[in-house]
């Protein structure tokens, strides 16, 4: 197999994955630095260049909430989850789950 066609498939399937990555970890507060070290160490790196307009994007569709935190000497803008980010999350969970046992049905 070439690694280019490999290479290539895996950021595919990270790209599909990395919104149920973020909704995950943002059940809690947590800013964008923050977030990127803890994808990272999870096995999901991804680029700030792609993190934080996902960020604006889940934002505006209404599936993150953000606020700044200016009491510290660094302003930093915290995200967390709204019920409707974490309903998404669940449904996009429950349909990795069903697309995964049919792909093990067809091995």
């Amino acid at each position: 197999m070439n690694d280019d066609v490999l290479a290539s498939h895996l950021q595919e399937l990270r790209r599909g994955t990395v919104v149920m990555a973020a909704l995950a970890t943002l059940t809690r507060p947590t800013y964008g630095y923050a977030l990127l070290e803890e994808l990272a160490a999870a096995g999901f790196a991804v680029d700030g260049n792609t993190l934080y307009p996902l960020l604006r994007r889940l934002e505006k569709q209404g599936l993150l909430t953000s606020e700044w935190n200016t009491e510290e000497s660094r302003p930093r803008k915290f995200y967390r989850c709204t019920p409707e980010g974490e309903a998404l999350l669940t449904a996009l969970l429950d349909e990795w789950q069903s697309l995964h046992t049919s792909i093990e049905r067809l091995r």
